[in-house]
């Protein structure tokens, strides 16, 4: 079923696109009626109550390291639910955004910048994010280089490469190339060669082992791999850190019923961090727990964003 699953998601990927221009909308075959901006539980007759719950992660670093780090969660969300979940190990944000957009992914973690495109195109109905134990969360876009690059300002990336991850990330690309133009005067493909390594920790990577002389990323993914030991901080040199932007959203298809997606939501809210595999994987990152968020307030800097990029949200 995994496999058959990745295979249609990666053929309908090549659908989605990302042109020019436009105010936040929800595809034609969505409502919302209630003004919230994500699309409303789906009528009676196209409702869907699945023997298995599909989860996904968003593809950032080896799908492996977070099959294990969130088998206790999917446990506990089992016996909330009554149903069996599966882990789908997703390749990229378009492959994601398909799968739930074609019924085959029922719950998943969105990254920041594909909220937009998800909730627009897949109906997708974000409602919690990680949070510290104070309740503060969120990440910020840095852009970095490794000692001795030669590159020692944001400006010193002129005439050279720079390593973005994909057209999804906010991180990874939206938030960066807002910056860049409107701070630096710097535009991808004109002042310097823009390179797509297609996720964060290649970008990371690349960046420690020079293949990439700098990069545009996600520092909380940053943080786990150097907690790692993936990378050391020395190979790391920080040449702009963002503003803090929303993390990961979690969410559920508009498809499921009513009583499976509020059963879904008592599975995010009663989980026990303590002692649990998704504690020894995301505290790391700070993390502690889930909180109540909404598409509408927290995700409103990211809509931002993709207006000033001149993002449309295309669904095809």
């Amino acid at each position: 079923m995994k496999y058959s699953i990745i295979a249609a998601a990666t053929a309908l990927a090549v659908s989605l696109s990302l042109p020019a221009s436009a105010e936040f909308k929800l595809d034609s075959r969505y409502k919302d009626t209630d003004g919230d901006l994500v699309a409303d539980i789906a009528d009676a007759a196209d409702q869907l109550d699945p023997g298995t719950l599909i989860f996904a992660y968003t593809p950032v670093e080896d799908p492996a390291v977070y099959a294990e780090a969130w088998s206790d969660f999917l446990e506990h969300m089992s016996e909330v639910t009554g149903k069996k979940v599966q882990f789908f190990p997703v390749q990229s944000n378009a492959a994601q955004i398909e799968a739930m957009r074609a019924g085959r992914l029922h719950i998943a973690g969105f990254n920041t910048g594909s909220n937009p495109l998800a909730v627009a195109c897949a109906g997708y109905r974000p409602f919690t994010m990680m949070a510290s134990g104070d309740g503060s969360f969120g990440y910020e876009m840095e852009i970095i280089t490794y000692p001795d690059s030669g590159i020692e300002k944001v400006e010193d990336i002129k005439g050279g490469k720079l390593a973005f991850t994909s057209e999804t990330s906010n991180s990874g690309f939206k938030a960066p190339s807002a910056i860049l133009k409107a701070d630096y005067g710097m535009v991808a493909g004109t002042d310097f060669e823009p390179v797509f390594s297609g996720k964060h920790d290649n970008s990371i990577l690349g960046v420690a082992n020079k293949d990439y002389p700098a990069a545009a990323v996600a520092n909380s993914v940053m943080n786990r791999m150097v907690s790692r030991d993936v990378v050391t901080q020395d190979q790391i040199v920080s040449l702009y850190k963002s503003q803090t932007f929303p993390t990961t959203s979690y969410g559920v298809a508009n498809t499921l019923n009513a009583e499976l997606q509020d059963k879904i939501k008592e599975a995010f809210a009663s989980f026990e961090w303590s002692g649990s595999s998704l504690e020894a994987e995301f505290s790391k990152s700070g993390e502690a727990q889930f909180v109540p968020i909404t598409f509408k307030k927290e995700w409103e800097v990211i809509r931002k964003i993709d207006d000033a990029n001149g993002v449309e949200y295309t669904c095809q």
